[in-house]
């Protein structure tokens, strides 16, 4: 069994839990030297195929297609090629999560908590590793429901890519520690129903991805002004398209934010 190492450690310990095997996404990242690259059919060991779905829906698959969708609600099914083996969902509203997952779906992972408590995964699929760092979101007039959002990070290939779901409050300290690094993360840029952009903002220059991929926009306008407030620290590449491979060695060198054409 590989040691737990650096933040991983010290935030299980705080989490009571200490998972069978360790996550890769603590260890120090590794040097990015040239451009990136657009997707491609064949994947290499150490790639990960993108694409934005709708919404606040990303597909990921790796290279052995392990496919993984982000806040899933069924919405979207009939956009993707094949169900996925595993789903990840958020329940601020109806658009983010189902009841109802297809039965075909392996792995159908709620974000939220019951009973004020925390939901946990931390899942290893071959090779890849789906973990969760749970927030609180605004529970309408019923005040703020506790655990009701998670940040899913999903460690595939050499990369570290976070989703941030729904989130509504700044990460504390401990939720930092959790995350670990990031070297990918798909952030709602809509400003109102979920975090405000003045917020987004510096959480994103503290986490320090090569790479941002929009979602929840809600319209151009909303989507301009996300631009306008990245563009003096973050490179903007408005996508020909919908898809992209990454991996280690093709991180842009600059911090990049890569608008899909169907946001």
């Amino acid at each position: 069994m590989r040691r737990i190492t650096g933040c991983l450690g010290f935030a299980f310990l705080l989490m009571g839990t200490a998972p069978t095997l360790a996550s890769e996404c603590f260890q120090l990242a590794k040097a990015a030297s040239s451009p990136l690259h657009r997707a491609s059919e064949t994947l290499g060991k150490e790639e990960v195929a993108i694409r934005f779905v709708a919404h606040s829906s990303y597909l990921l698959e790796n290279a052995e297609g392990l496919q993984i969708a982000t806040d899933w609600s069924g919405h979207f099914a009939e956009q993707l090629d094949r169900v996925p083996d595993v789903v990840t969902m958020n329940h601020a509203h109806e658009t983010h999560w189902t009841a109802f997952p297809d039965p075909k779906i392996k792995h159908a992972l709620e974000g939220w908590g019951e009973k004020g408590k925390p939901r946990r995964h931390f899942l290893r699929l071959g090779e890849t590793l789906i973990r969760n760092v749970p927030t609180d979101i605004r529970g309408g007039y019923a005040g703020v429901e506790p655990f009701g959002n998670s940040i899913f990070i999903f460690e595939i290939g050499d990369l570290c890519i976070g989703h941030l779901g729904h989130i509504h409050h700044v990460p504390t300290e401990e939720h930092y520690a959790l995350l670990g690094r990031l070297d990918v993360i798909m952030v709602p840029v809509d400003g109102t129903f979920t975090l405000g952009i003045e917020e987004i903002i510096p959480m994103l220059k503290r986490l320090k991805a090569q790479v941002v991929l929009p979602m929840h926009a809600f319209g151009r306008y909303t989507l301009a002004e996300f631009l306008s407030a990245m563009k003096d620290d973050f490179e903007i590449d408005f996508m020909a398209g919908d898809d992209l491979t990454l991996s280690q060695k093709t991180l842009p060198e600059l911090p990049t934010v890569f608008v899909p054409k169907s946001l």
